[in-house]
């Protein structure tokens, strides 16, 4: 029997260390979880191919993100069709006992339903921006759009955000 080996160790190291996070990522930028699994492999094949290239090996999450990013721009450049929100929702929290809990867990539950419904752009502004935390300038550069580009369509997103029905028990 013969055992692969990874030309790469820290490759392997790399992704078992960081797969859930750059997965949850994967999710947010897709309608799906089976679409999400698809784009973080593509992006971490794109990684692998480029691993002896990155210099700054503290970078790679930066760069597994740019790749997660060009790779979905292509998809929906290719593809031209709709996406539909659905049901199910990326990682969703442990649920405990508590009322705090429940309350905190049907809001995040809304929100996600609410920002899958936005157009994928939009979609992607969004995550950079309020769950990634990357500051517009950063979102703008990442996106290959410019930095009034990303203020723009956040807040057209957010705008849709503050109508979506879900979510109006948040703003009573």
């Amino acid at each position: 029997m013969t055992t692969q080996t990874f030309p790469y160790p820290s490759f392997a190291s790399y992704v078992k260390a960081r797969q859930p996070v750059l997965l949850r990522t994967a999710r947010s930028l897709t309608a799906n979880p089976s679409d999400a699994e698809d784009l973080l492999q593509t992006a971490l094949a794109k990684t692998y191919v480029a691993w002896e290239r990155i210099e700054d090996h503290r970078a790679l999450d930066g760069y597994v993100r740019r790749a997660l990013l060009n790779t979905r721009t292509s998809q929906w450049r290719k593809r031209k069709v709709d996406e539909f929100a659905c049901d199910e929702l990326p990682e969703p929290e442990p649920v405990s006992c508590g009322d705090d809990q429940a309350e905190r867990q049907a809001l995040h539950d809304a929100m996600w339903r609410a920002i899958m419904k936005l157009p994928a752009r939009q979609r992607a502004m969004v995550v950079l921006r309020y769950y990634e935390d990357l500051s517009e300038a950063r979102t703008a550069e990442v996106l290959g759009v410019s930095v009034g580009t990303v203020k723009s369509a956040v807040s057209r997103a957010l705008g849709k955000l503050r109508e979506d029905p879900e979510l109006g028990f948040v703003h009573s």
